[in-house]
């Protein structure tokens, strides 16, 4: 019998937290080591069902000693001043790119990593756009934004564009990405203009439509827009698609679409740094992760899209059915990934971003 979503996110939680008490015990009591070594990977948190760091213990012999940080931006800077502290990285496709483009990785042998066939071809295609010829990172969990809303609260109103985002209808009960790209995603998007445009006019007209929405604003946010939406806070907001089924779960009566002009699309992928010492142990934490089953267990753990082909096989059909948790390939060609811009354009979004939130 399947666990109800939310309770087997809380049961999982109670078993997270004896984890990290038990590896950082480990860390500072020097307990035992796995009989094959130990490999040192660093991730976005709660990112893996933490029950397979016990199985790929018990099938490799190698012992998993897990990391976390909160953003791509701590992530690199950890690694620029420490580049030998881990063995295995995961993180997202733009700062994927600028870890390429500085020489921080190691090329993959996917002789030692069988697995990456399961990874299917569009998604191996779309990492190109960051890691051309798939040097140096394999796919792991994706996801798109898209529009999530109350279907009772937003009444007759077709939700399927995000010039919807600009209906005065919802004013004082929308929510908005707190984050410089992916509000500005949405302002470029609605004028048919690509999410990494560094030409100035099409940035401050985007800037310009932020500025009249922000009125409308019940409140920028991100990991938090799901829950607003939960709890009837607010009618509409934008999340990653991951964050539906858990919300649906809460709230009987949410949606999510994705807007027809098409939208962002992120790829997270593992990747292992140029010094890291244990290589060997790195690809053999990646390749485990490639296997169907691990993938699918993960699925039901974290509710994004995997890339995983084989693993579609053993996920409830319900989820398969569902085009918000598996867009079809004509909803992903639509979408964009983010690219690490040049410094001007950089700086050109970061200023018309303080005048958004300074109006």
């Amino acid at each position: 019998m399947r666990i109800h979503a939310l309770d087997y996110k809380r049961i999982i939680a109670i078993i997270m937290c004896f984890v990290l008490i038990t590896s950082l015990t480990c860390l500072t009591t020097g307990c035992r080591s796995g009989v094959n070594g130990e490999v040192y990977v660093y991730c976005y948190g709660d990112y893996f069902d933490p029950m397979i760091l016990e199985d790929f213990e018990a099938e490799t012999g190698i012992r998993v000693i897990p990391d976390y940080y909160d953003t791509a931006e701590e992530m690199y800077t950890v690694l620029e001043n420490n580049a030998t502290t881990y063995d295995c990285v995961c993180t997202s496709d733009y700062m994927i790119q600028r870890m390429i483009a500085n020489d921080m990785l190691a090329e993959l042998d996917k002789d030692a990593m069988p697995e990456i066939s399961n990874i299917a071809d569009v998604y191996m295609k779309k990492s190109e756009s960051f890691d051309p010829g798939n040097k140096y990172s394999v796919p792991y969990q994706l996801g798109i934004s898209g529009i999530l809303y109350n279907k009772k609260m937003v009444g007759d109103v077709e939700i399927d564009s995000w010039s919807d985002l600009w209906n005065e209808k919802f004013a004082g009960s929308m929510v908005m990405p707190d984050s410089v790209r992916d509000a500005f995603m949405i302002g470029l998007k609605k004028n048919g203009y690509s999410i990494n445009s560094t030409n100035e006019a099409e940035i401050k007209q985007a800037a310009d439509d932020l500025i009249k929405q922000k009125p409308m604003v019940y409140k920028y946010a991100n990991d938090s827009a799901r829950d607003l939406l939960a709890n009837g806070s607010a009618a509409v907001g934008v999340v990653w698609n991951g964050e539906y089924i858990y919300t649906k779960d809460l709230n009987e009566d949410v949606e999510f679409v994705i807007p027809e002009e098409g939208s962002e699309f992120f790829i997270d992928s593992w990747m292992i740094p140029k010094d890291a010492i244990n290589k060997d142990k790195a690809e053999a934490w990646i390749n485990y992760l490639c296997k169907a089953e691990v993938a699918a267990k993960n699925f039901d753990y974290l509710y994004y899209t995997t890339p995983n082909e084989a693993a579609l096989e053993l996920i409830d059909e319900e989820y398969l059915n569902e085009e918000a948790v598996f867009p079809t390939e004509e909803t992903i060609e639509q979408c964009e990934s983010l690219v690490t811009l040049d410094a001007k354009s950089t700086e050109l979004y970061s200023d018309y971003w303080k005048k958004v939130k300074a109006e």
